[in-house]
């Protein structure tokens, strides 16, 4: 069960209704860039440090960060290198197991990260202003067992269901399901008024965790286990169970039924996003930190509801917790990477907060924020429920969230039943806590 402390995360949300003016883009490349911010060859020598960052839909605004910084910093270069795949993970254990570290580097709040950190590979970042200003409900998830702070979060994450509001009213829907029943009863008048219900990400697993996955999760194993973190850490929560099946038989249920778009499990996380922004499909799963991207720049009304991933009858359990963040890595160039680190939470945080409109990790930011009061007054709505759950990232280690990346995919191809992927899926969980590999 998580708790988010409402009077600590609302009083961030809060700040954000007062300056409202009215956030993951998959890259097939690995694109390196070394910008230079000085051309004087008789500048003093300066450092450089390299950054390794998870910006599939704001790499324009992380140079630009770069960019920005060299110019009030002369004598640090950042060298900006973007993570590529389908997960963060995937991206930092080749370098730690080779000792290639980069100085900075993007991280998910979760127990690998955390171990990495009562390890010495990440550095404590406790004395920084930025984690002075993060919100205290995030700060949880950004500390060790031993206690170390190893990450400012990029965020406050959440996931929610984008919908087109032309396309609802054309299909008679009237009011916003509120259960799973209810959603395939929408998506089957979607699909009747000659409209694809819902987009599905079969390209780019990692919205398929983010969505169906962690919602499926939420409802069918959070609400029944309060004590799910610890047991997933020591490897007794169960999950080759008919709830633990119920999670797959609903991801691969909606395409089953004719709900998404053809060629679905060709489909990218650019590719998804424009599907809906198009008009091409009724609804998209997706998260926060794509609020800019999916509600602006449409011919029509966009609107937003909680993932109806409930049983008739029983409580939604929503998904909401940290953005994927930043950390510095304990390498001789620390210091200088403790000083970006504090630009990107600092004078930075604006020039990507103006193209994701997602909801600011902190309880102040420099500059002006730009969101949307409908996303802000969701954030609020959700933090208020008695249970929630976090993002997948948060919750599996590190190698059941690349197994399970594999698993939906083959579930979504029928090569595996959903129970058969629950089974498979268990095991990674028990034989990671076995391992103490997090």
């Amino acid at each position: 069960m998580r708790y988010l402390h409402r009077a600590l995360l609302l009083a961030g949300i809060a700040a954000l209704a007062l300056v409202s003016l009215c956030g993951c883009r998959h890259h097939d490349r690995q694109d390196q860039y070394d910008r230079s911010t000085a051309s004087d060859a008789s500048a003093p020598a300066r450092t450089t440090i390299t950054a390794l960052i998870w910006a599939p839909d704001w790499p324009e605004q992380m140079l630009q960060i770069a960019e920005e910084f060299g110019k009030l910093n002369p004598d640090i270069h950042v060298n900006v290198q973007f993570m590529i795949g389908n997960s963060v993970e995937e991206n930092i254990k080749p370098r730690v197991a080779s000792g290639n570290l980069p100085d900075l580097v993007s991280v998910n709040p979760n127990a690998y990260a955390a171990e990495l950190a009562d390890q010495g590979v990440l550095a404590d970042v406790g004395g920084t202003s930025a984690w002075q200003n993060m919100l205290g409900a995030l700060k949880s998830d950004w500390t060790s067992r031993q206690g170390k702070k190893f990450g400012i979060s990029g965020g406050v994450a959440t996931t929610l269901i984008y919908y087109n509001e032309a396309m609802f009213a054309k299909a008679g829907i009237k009011t916003l399901p509120t259960n799973f029943r209810d959603f395939l009863r929408v998506c089957e008048q979607l699909k009747r008024a000659g409209f694809v219900p819902i987009m599905w990400n079969g390209g780019f697993p990692n919205m398929l965790g983010n969505g169906p996955f962690a919602s499926g999760f939420a409802n069918d194993i959070v609400a029944r286990e309060p004590d799910w973190k610890r047991k997933i850490a020591d490897g007794s929560l169960k999950l080759d169970t008919p709830a633990g099946a119920d999670i797959f038989e609903k991801i691969a249920l909606i395409p089953e039924r004719g709900y998404v778009q053809k060629g679905f499990m060709a489909t990218d996380y650019d590719g998804g996003i424009q599907l809906f922004k198009d008009g091409k499909v009724a609804m998209a799963f997706h998260g926060s930190w794509a609020a800019g991207l999916l509600l602006h720049g449409n011919r029509f009304k966009v609107g937003i509801f909680i993932p109806p991933w409930n049983a008739p009858g029983q409580q939604v359990v929503p998904v909401i917790g940290s953005e994927t963040g930043f950390a510095v890595c304990d390498t001789p160039n620390k210091a200088a990477a403790m000083r970006f680190l504090e630009f990107i939470a600092g004078k930075g945080f604006p020039i990507l907060q103006h193209k994701r409109r997602n909801i600011p990790p902190f309880k102040h930011v420099e500059g002006t924020v730009v969101t949307d009061q409908a996303m802000v007054d969701y954030t609020n709505a959700v933090s208020r429920y008695r249970v929630t759950s976090s993002p997948y990232y948060s919750v599996l280690p590190s190698n059941s969230i690349e197994q399970l990346h594999r698993l939906m995919q083959d579930v979504l191809l029928q090569k595996i039943s959903p129970r058969q992927a629950a089974k498979l899926l268990d095991e990674s969980i028990k034989n990671q806590a076995t391992m103490h590999y997090k």
